[in-house]
């Protein structure tokens, strides 16, 4: 049964929205710069939207659009078959083939650490965050945590060390159920 217009077009965008930075982050490991894969990944999207009446739900969408995804980069590669810094067809259906493999349990990461950076104090985590956010100064986010530099850098290792055990036993739990 076809869906009318404006079902399609909520589902097609929740769908896409939902797995837009795995599909991203795939072609991101294919291409050489974040210009190309956001070129590529315009493509894909059209074709996603374009083919979206034959995706079957109880399909794999990621793994789908990576599909698509493979076959825009391939294409982008012959057209630039010239260039000294495109891989070869050859290397990038490898490359394609290992993300495909590790994207399962790179999303299963993901998703425990997310839960174990949800389970620290929220004080802990603005640091975190704080210290990870692109052109952050360590001195500074140490001096307002009332550190030094260094009592900083040892808090910073075992707030790693803490979401790291985390993670490995939210995965190892996620294995046995």
């Amino acid at each position: 049964m076809p869906m009318d217009d404006s079902n399609r077009n909520q589902r097609f965008v929740r769908i896409f929205t939902q797995h837009e930075p795995a599909v991203r982050a795939f072609v991101r490991r294919l291409v050489p710069s974040r210009t190309d894969a956001d070129d590529i990944l315009q493509e894909v999207a059209v074709v996603l939207w374009e083919k979206f009446d034959e995706f079957q739900p109880d399909r794999d969408f990621r793994a789908w659009a990576c599909g698509i995804a493979r076959y825009k980069v391939l294409s982008w590669l012959r057209d630039r078959g010239r260039a000294k810094l495109v891989l070869d067809s050859d290397v990038v259906e490898l490359v394609a083939e290992e993300s495909l493999r590790i994207d399962r349990h790179l999303e299963q990461q993901r998703t425990a650490l997310e839960v174990c950076f949800e389970k620290v104090q929220p004080d802990q985590r603005s640091l975190l965050k704080d210290a990870y956010r692109e052109g952050a100064k360590i001195q500074d986010i140490a001096t307002n945590s009332g550190r030094s530099v260094s009592g900083f850098y040892q808090w910073l290792y075992r707030m790693r060390q803490m979401l790291l055990d985390c993670v490995k036993r939210e995965l190892a739990q996620e294995s046995i159920s």
